[in-house]
């Protein structure tokens, strides 16, 4: 069980003092008696054994096997009050003389098969965003754990009476287990919440009379052992612990009810209550309009337009096996719709870039709602719609990409698909393109009313599996060329009035104002954000991942778009996608420096929030992801 341990304190010798010490006879004993029909020792004397409150009549619960598993469990772990029982045990258990043995092996020997170079076996449906933590794990982005030779913490049995927020075992953020059973604390610090990795917490025999809220921000616990305390209610805040096995209560004057929950329904369910009957906490402040230092004197006449991006979590990947820490009323597309509304409303953008849509939300809500408010729009779904019988409920639910405009503002004079693997069949220098996919771009041509100006707007949402990024490049990179010609043709198109001086004529798609945007499933350190922000990625990048895309993995690619993020004015956002197992920045704004400047863009969620968020979604944000806005002006001239 343990990969290596630690212990919480001068180690002493490993003779007697690491064995069990025996025990009193005497005191209450534990229900668990008589289901096994034995007597174990107690704890009387050391710590009481508190039964539920009799005052409260409520009906005996029925005896579950995750309950007779807990009672057992109770009784095992009573007898641990040793100092450092865990680390001695693990220590005599790792002394194995044979590990100095020579192995001797034959030289003969058949070598075993070299281990392939294919990708790792991936879920054939598509992951609803970049990185949501589910119960089963699958393939996803994650932010790494930090290293540590060990990741185990032992301070059972020595009598800790205080443990300050200022100590240091609240840096050990590489902890994944932490014993401070059979002690003399009385509370634990908030601070507890710094050590984010903990699976395993016991915290049992102790005088604790109360539980920190904050324990509520270890989302990857899967035991959480309290037994033997004064405990009598469990905070809310502890439905956000999604992935909790064992929540160890026997031992504690704890309110029936909610005994009766576990004894009969088991854990899970005990969390699932708590998190849909937590109080809604206060609502962030608004996040601030950011405006870059060097656009404080801009003129105040200078043609501007604003473009609005999120990836609002598809409905039918909101689930509760993803996102079991939001409450399940939150988790609703019935609530979150209306929350995502509001914030385009509210942001009134010019352009709306969205991710996720599915083919029955697109009319049937986003259209219907949107169009009392001045928006026009254009939808695609993925590729495997077309494919799809028309009498295949499933069809509907197909996600997409959604943009909207102000007709009153811009008129549409093209709108294009950009199909990835279409693309890729069609080069000659590519002699593997199966793991391409289905994903796509909307490209939209857009001229603006009154001045003429023409915008191309691409919309796009990038492959999200980690083990894929060469793919990512390739999807991109073919965008980047797609997004190129469009533009080249859109310059070529004559202008509604030739006799009008004041509209623009454009000689080639470099002067026309270009904006790429959506869910790249991409950080800031990775390959494709090289290739986007510098032009060029070199043929022997990391994250090619060994595999050969022609020319472009012989001498390697660039374009001469001149993008960059939107964003890099006051740099990246800590991050846009938000889960308990991720958050970093992977959804980007990228426009044309040539043609464009940023006047602002739309700030961060305010920190002092965040740091009791454990992720996204929740009652805010409706949506694993937060949209991001910019302002651009146009910069003249525009011939």
């Amino acid at each position: 069980m343990f990969s290596s341990f630690g212990t919480g304190g001068q180690q002493g010798g490993m003779g007697d003092t690491w064995g069990r010490v025996p025990l009193p006879n005497q005191g209450p004993t534990s229900p668990a008696f008589n289901i096994f029909g034995a007597r174990y020792p107690t704890m009387q004397g050391v710590m009481q054994h508190y039964p539920s409150p009799p005052a409260q009549h409520v009906s005996p619960a029925p005896v579950s096997t995750h309950w007779t598993n807990q009672l057992m469990k109770y009784d095992s772990l009573r007898a641990l009050r040793s100092p450092w029982h865990r680390a001695r045990s693990n220590a005599l258990t790792h002394r194995n003389p044979a590990k100095n043995a020579i192995t001797i092996t034959n030289p003969n020997a058949v070598k075993p098969p070299e281990v392939s170079s294919e990708r790792p076996p991936t879920p054939q449906a598509d992951h609803p965003s970049s990185t949501a933590a589910p119960i089963s794990e699958t393939p996803r982005l994650k932010s790494a754990r930090p290293e540590s030779p060990w990741n185990s913490l032992d301070m059972g049995g020595v009598q800790l009476k205080l443990l300050p927020p200022v100590s240091g075992l609240w840096k050990m953020t590489f902890l994944v287990q932490l014993y401070l059973n059979h002690n003399a604390l009385t509370s634990l610090p908030p601070q507890i919440s710094k050590l984010r990795h903990l699976e395993i917490l016991d915290i049992s025999g102790n005088n604790l009379h109360s539980l920190p809220a904050e324990i509520g921000m270890l989302t990857f616990l899967k035991e959480l052992f309290f037994f033997d305390n004064a405990i009598q209610s469990i905070p809310p805040e502890f439905g956000t612990l999604h992935q909790l096995q064992t929540l160890g209560v026997e031992g504690n004057p704890l309110d029936a009810n909610l005994k009766k929950m576990i004894q009969s329904d088991g854990t899970r369910s005990l969390i699932a209550f708590l998190r849909d009957s937590c109080p809604v906490p206060t609502p962030p402040p608004q996040r601030p309009w950011e405006t870059p230092t060097t656009e404080s004197n801009l003129d105040p006449d200078v043609e501007t337009f604003t473009v609005f991006i999120y990836n609002i979590l598809s409905e039918h990947c909101a689930t509760e096996t993803l996102y079991g820490y939001t409450p399940a009323w939150a988790l609703a597309w019935e609530y979150r719709r209306d929350v995502i509304l509001n914030e385009i409303l509210q942001h009134s953008a010019d352009f709306l870039c969205l991710q996720e849509v599915e083919v029955a939300q697109f009319p049937d809500y986003f259209v219907k709602n949107l169009e009392p408010h001045g928006y026009e729009g254009v939808f695609a779904p993925k590729l495997r719609y077309a494919r799809m019988s028309e009498s295949d409920p499933q069809r509907r639910a197909v996600e997409g990409c959604a943009t909207f405009f102000k007709k009153d503002k811009y008129m549409l004079l093209e709108n294009h698909v950009v199909e990835f693997r279409t693309l890729a069949i069609q080069r000659e220098d590519f002699q593997k393109n199966d793991d391409i996919r289905n994903r796509f771009a909307l490209v939209s041509l857009l001229e603006r009313r009154d001045t003429g100006t023409r915008v191309v707007l691409a919309n796009t949402h990038i492959e999200w599996r980690p083990t894929f990024n060469d793919v990512k490049i390739v999807q991109v990179a073919l965008l980047i060329e797609e997004v190129k010609k469009l533009a080249d043709h859109f310059a070529k198109m004559p202008v509604r009035d030739p006799d009008d001086p004041s509209l623009p004529k454009y000689s080639d798609g470099s002067k026309i104002p270009i904006i790429v945007s959506g869910d790249f499933n991409s950080i800031p350190e990775s390959g494709l954000y090289e290739f986007l922000d510098t032009g060029k990625l070199a043929a022997k990048h990391p994250d090619w991942l060994g595999h050969q895309y022609g020319m472009w993995t012989e001498k390697g690619m660039s374009h001469d778009l001149n993008l960059k993020s939107a964003y890099a004015c006051i740099g990246e956002l800590p991050s846009t996608n938000l889960t308990p197992s991720f958050c970093q920045p992977v959804d980007y704004i990228w426009y044309s420096t040539p043609t464009l400047g940023v006047s602002g863009v739309l700030g961060r969620i305010d920190e002092d929030y965040l740091e009791k968020v454990v992720g996204l979604p929740n009652p805010h944000f409706p949506s694993d992801h937060i949209c991001l806005m910019a302002e651009f002006r146009v910069k003249p001239p525009r011939a």
